[in-house]
């Protein structure tokens, strides 16, 4: 067994193979770039070596510096995570010739598979179904239009090195198949460092299911059952989930042999994946192997009780598996939620900044449900514009799907994170989505249940009693210290006002305290409107970031921000300003006038921070509703930006090249 791996990455997939080494005994090694100086990783690893400015091709995509940290402090294998170097045929023979042993598979099965137009036509060759589509290197946007043609829209235009959804467009006729061809080139080239594209059938109403497999050097290979991906947006995975809804025992049993035949066929020797679309109908076609960890690896290791970063370190060292296929046996069910900083209520547009606050859910096994959060973040880490936006992965892990998704639920309340947008909401949304609860999935659903883009949810009825009684008990509260602050001149000494109007966003909501003294811990009798007074409980003390306790016996975890005379409260996907008034001081404040947002219908905005690609109109051009204004790349992925309306064009304020601020002003119109 080794003594000292290297890990080729950063953030939370660094933080993960160092748990996994630590556990095993063996010393680790982490690489920085200039923007993780200060990072997570650094800190956990035994050792750390900088290699480089923040762009990843000058840090973290360059092996000759990652093959000189190894040299420098004696690692003797490495291990790439996923992304960057991963999936690169190049890095392990380089890593070979230097005596250095690669934690993944050989060179000849990552070539085989880890090019996605090679692996479709080995596929095909070892006759797996695959997805009709046009294998070859495609060299103009002229081209592409043909080909897409002759195999019917819509059409899929990919990046053959991509991974991650970069790279990725969806084309419905010949004009996006002419733009979709430019854009998944650049980011190809940018994310990859290789630009090839190709195209096939874009298959609608697709399952997105994918069976992770492991191998040895010894021409063993297994398959851990499968995880459903199908929950994404602009084909990047959102939540994953093992096992899959969809599947039966004979279903999963065929694709997972048709996966190992496939490994074995190209001597696979390591974790990886084999990634199927799968019809409704449980038919599926062979997509692409990953032939490396996935990000979403977590659900089948609760799952299976098999921890996969352990075994590819014990493969590459040269160990046979210690588990036959007879041993994998898939125990309840997990689910995994990418946290991502990106801004849900802005078309989910990455978002940039420290993390000024950051604190997720205990990790914790406690009745049967298991809560597990891999991250590469702490409070005051930083979320850079070089790289993927991820601050972590939630998983929950419970009997059944029902009680995996409910502890998921609760775990996503009380994910509190401040100082950059992210997407808990949405996900929490998603969590208590009737068809998502359901089962009944595809790769659309995203695009078919929030078609206009994720906006705040308005409470029901119920969510508002909820929190009305919520904001009352913790107001009450703080009243009665501030009452009882030493120095006060007139603390308060007569009973606790009964009557109380809580204002919940634009709601005036009446309730009546019945019974209970504000203290600590909370316990009060709250009956709200002409209601039957129900009791509520907390620990919560002024300051407390989660308010946790219970109303009517219901558990109940919201996030508690104070505004100015409020709280804002977030629970269950729903954000909103709660101020408790007395009633009189309710009926004024409903006369008061609404103050509008500022119009800036006649400026285009930056939607995030990021770099000016291009401008593609000049001053004093007529531009017309839907044309493309301007190119912003954030992350390694490219946003056009489009007119909404005709227009003039009346000044420009940016120019390629520059970075630009959320909000910052990119040009006016007339």
């Amino acid at each position: 067994m080794f003594s000292k791996i290297l890990i080729a990455n950063r953030g939370e997939i660094a933080c993960r193979v160092i748990k996994t080494a630590k556990r095993m005994g063996i010393r680790t090694v982490a690489v920085y770039s200039d923007a993780d100086r200060d990072a997570l990783h650094v800190e956990m690893a035994d050792e750390a070596v900088h290699i480089g400015p923040a762009a990843a091709s000058e840090s973290y995509l360059v092996m000759d510096k990652i093959i000189a940290a190894c040299k420098q402090t004696g690692a003797e294998a490495v291990h790439p995570g996923y992304g960057f170097l991963s999936e690169r045929a190049a890095f392990p023979a380089a890593l070979a010739a230097e005596g250095i042993v690669f934690i993944g598979p050989n060179p000849k099965a990552i070539e085989a598979m880890g090019d996605k137009i090679e692996s479709k036509k080995f596929a095909n060759a070892a006759r797996v179904s695959t997805v009709p589509g046009y294998l070859g290197v495609i060299e103009s946007p002229e081209e592409a239009v043909q080909i897409a043609e002759e195999i019917g829209y819509p059409v899929m235009i990919k990046a053959s090195a991509g991974g991650g959804g970069k790279g990725m467009r969806i084309a419905w006729n010949a004009s996006e198949v002419h733009e979709g061809y430019a854009r998944s080139k650049s980011e190809a080239a940018s994310s990859f460092g290789d630009d090839r594209v190709f195209i096939e059938k874009f298959i609608q109403n697709p399952r997105h299911i994918e069976i992770q497999v492991l191998g040895d050097k010894h021409g063993n290979v297994i398959y851990l059952g499968e995880r459903e991906c199908s929950i994404q947006r602009r084909n990047q995975k959102v939540i994953e989930e093992a096992p899959s809804p969809l599947l039966d025992e004979a279903t999963r049993r065929a694709m997972g042999e048709q996966a190992v035949a496939l490994a074995k066929a190209v001597n696979y020797d390591s974790a990886g994946t084999v990634e199927f679309v799968a019809g409704q109908d449980k038919s599926f076609f062979f997509l692409e192997m990953n032939t490396r960890l996935q990000v979403e690896h977590p659900v089948t290791e609760l799952i299976t009780g098999i921890d996969l970063v352990e075994q590819m370190i014990r493969v590459a060292a040269g160990e046979k598996l210690s588990i036959s296929q007879s041993d994998v046996k898939l125990n309840g069910w997990a689910v995994e939620s990418r946290i991502y900083a990106e801004d849900p209520y802005r078309n989910f547009l990455p978002s940039i900044g420290r993390l000024v606050r950051y604190s997720p859910p205990e990790e914790k096994v406690s009745d049967g449900v298991t809560v597990r959060n891999d991250t590469g973040v702490v409070e005051g880490s930083e979320i850079s514009m070089f790289y993927d936006p991820m601050i972590a992965k939630l998983v929950t892990h419970a009997p059944d799907r029902a009680g995996a998704i409910e502890a998921m639920s609760e775990a996503l309340d009380a994910f509190y994170v401040d100082g950059i947008q992210h997407n808990v909401p949405f996900l929490t949304s998603l969590m208590n989505h009737p068809r998502w609860r359901a089962g009944t999935l595809s790769t659309g659903f995203i695009a078919e249940e929030y078609p206009e883009g994720f906006a705040p949810a308005e409470p029901d009825a119920a969510a508002l009693e909820t929190l009305a009684a919520v904001a009352l008990t913790m107001e009450t509260l703080r009243r009665e210290r501030l009452d009882h602050l030493p120095g006060r001149l007139r603390p308060h000494s007569g009973a606790v006002r009964e009557a109380w109007t809580v204002k919940v966003g634009k709601a005036y909501i009446p309730v009546r305290l019945t019974e209970g003294y504000p203290g600590t811990p909370i316990e009060m009798d709250i009956a709200v409107g002409e209601g039957t007074p129900v009791t509520v409980t907390s620990s919560w003390v002024p300051g407390d970031a989660l308010w946790n306790g219970t109303v009517g016996g219901k558990r109940v975890t919201v996030q508690v921000r104070p505004v100015r005379s409020g709280y804002r409260l977030d629970w269950q996907g729903f954000s909103v300003i709660a101020r408790v008034l007395t009633p009189r001081t309710a009926e004024l404040d409903a006369l008061m006038p609404e103050k509008l947002p500022p119009d800036t219908s006649r400026l285009l905005l930056c939607p995030m921070p990021g770099l000016v690609v291009s401008i593609a109109v000049t001053e004093g051009q007529e531009v017309k509703a839907g044309e493309q204004l301007a190119i912003v790349e954030a992350m390694k992925m490219e946003n056009v930006l489009r007119a909404e309306r005709d227009c003039v064009i009346s000044s420009i304020k940016a120019k390629p090249g520059d970075s630009l601020a959320v909000d910052a002003v990119i040009m006016e119109f007339e």
